[in-house]
Parts: structure tokens; C-alpha cells; sequence
């Protein structure tokens, strides 16, 4: 099952590489969904919910790539659905169900908390602040974890087919992200702009899964290039506004009379 003779080529060693790669790239999503829940939580506990929330990760992840073939199974049809629209019938798999029950997760939950954030809602070390607890948090975590977790493998899947090597890309990557992703939350939770710009991304990420659900593919790289447009477009903005004694930026009217 695992080809260690593989490591001695070169070729094995790149996939290696880009595949930890594309791991941190998907897992990223995976760390702003936890640093954002776990903000509900009082501050002394949101490092340790950090911290059980990507060791999950890492679990669910591990546990699917020693099921490969449970997750190749997924992608045949559990049964069909005859749509008005369509010519064929439209098979409706367990990967289908997988990716169009997180995707609504994803979205309503996402919208609720960007709801709260615009309606001004301040925020305490309260755990009673939105009714969160760590069994609750640590569910929600859960949840989203499932849905990563199987977009990641199916990802890992599709780029190389040593099991060995998507194990130690998966274990790289999440050593990783459990490294910085302390900095990262706080950079979120200490950037009111950049936690609105977050919630959007992980929008249209839901509606990304719920699309693929439904069998449009969209390709990831447009997506991702959209999302990191605008980070870097923020982060300009974050850096103005630091420098402006005035505080935000404005810009000026053209005047073209």
C-alpha cells in the first residue's frame, strides 16, 4: 500500500512539494471558518479551540486517505432525479450530498455572522455572548472540518496517487497551519475589514460547493485569484489608513469640468 522505493525518484519529491502546497492553499479556508467560531468562545479558550479544532482536521483527513476507496465509491450514484431541465437523469451522489449539506452550512452560517458583525454587535469575553460553549463551537468546527477535510482528498487524489505521499503533504500542512494559526486569527480578529472580507470568501466558497453539487464545476484558480486580489487590495488599504494621521482614506471627486 505504501511505495517507499517512490521516494527515490525525484518526481515524488515535487508532488510532495506541490501537494503540501495546495493543502495549506484549501486549508486556509478551514483556519479563517476556526479563528472566526472560535472568537465566540472567551479569549482564554480560543487558542485551546483552535488547537482541537485543526487536530480534527488533521484526523478527518487522515481517516479519509485510509479510506480512498469509500471516497471513490462517493462519486457513484446513490440515486437519480429527473429534472425538467435536463435531458438525462441527474445522478445524485454521497460526494453530492457531502458537498451541498456544507455548503449551506457554510453560507448560513457565514451570513449570520457577517449579519452581526454589520449590525455592530459588540463582542465580550462572555461565554454567554451568543450563546457559545465549547461543545457547541467544537461541533460547528466539526461540521466544517467533514466538508474540507473531502474537498482536500479529493483534491490529493486527483494530483498523485501514492497514499504515502498524501499523508505526509496532509501532516506537513496541518503542522503548519497549527503553527501560525494563532497569528492569523489574531490578524483577522484584530482587522474588523479583513474579518468582513473573510466571511465573503467563505460565502462564496458555500455557494462554490453548492454549485459542485449540482455538477457545475468551477475552476478553483479563478476563484482563489479573486480572493487573493482583494486581499492584497485590503491589506494596501489596512497600511494607508495606519499612515494616515486622518485616520481612513478617502478618495478624491474627479473634477472633469
Amino acid at each position: 500500500m505504501y511505495d517507499f522505493a517512490a521516494f527515490a525518484e525525484p518526481a515524488t519529491w515535487v508532488s510532495l512539494l506541490t501537494l503540501t502546497l495546495m493543502e495549506i492553499v484549501l486549508g486556509i479556508d478551514n483556519i479563517i471558518f476556526i479563528s472566526i467560531i472560535v472568537n465566540r468562545l472567551p479569549a482564554a479558550q480560543q487558542a485551546r479551540g483552535r488547537t482541537i479544532g485543526l487536530i480534527l482536521a488533521l484526523v478527518f483527513r487522515l481517516g479519509l486517505l485510509l479510506s480512498i476507496s469509500w471516497i471513490i465509491g462517493l462519486r457513484e450514484a446513490l440515486f437519480t432525479l429527473n429534472l425538467p431541465w435536463q435531458d438525462v437523469p441527474f445522478g445524485v451522489s454521497g460526494r453530492d450530498l457531502i458537498l451541498l449539506g456544507g455548503g449551506l452550512f457554510l453560507i448560513y452560517k457565514s451570513t449570520t455572522e457577517l449579519h452581526t458583525k454589520l449590525q455592530g454587535e459588540e463582542e465580550t469575553d462572555t461565554p454567554s455572548v451568543g450563546s457559545a460553549t465549547m461543545s457547541n463551537v467544537i461541533f460547528q468546527i466539526i461540521l466544517v472540518d467533514i466538508v474540507f477535510s473531502f474537498d482536500s482528498i479529493l483534491t490529493a487524489v486527483g494530483l498523485v496517487d501514492n497514499v504515502l505521499v498524501m499523508i505526509i503533504a496532509v501532516v506537513i500542512s496541518m503542522g503548519l497551519m497549527l503553527a501560525f494559526s494563532g497569528a492569523v486569527a489574531g490578524f483577522v480578529n484584530n482587522n474588523p475589514t479583513i474579518k468582513v472580507l473573510a466571511l465573503s470568501f467563505l460565502i462564496m466558497i458555500g455557494v462554490m460547493l453548492v454549485m459542485e453539487a449540482g455538477h457545475q464545476e468551477i475552476e478553483k484558480g479563478y476563484l482563489y485569484f479573486a480572493m487573493a486580489f482583494s486581499l492584497l487590495v485590503e491589506l494596501f488599504n489596512i497600511r494607508l489608513r495606519k499612515k494616515s494621521p486622518q485616520g481612513p482614506v478617502h478618495l478624491r471627486d474627479s473634477n472633469f469640468d
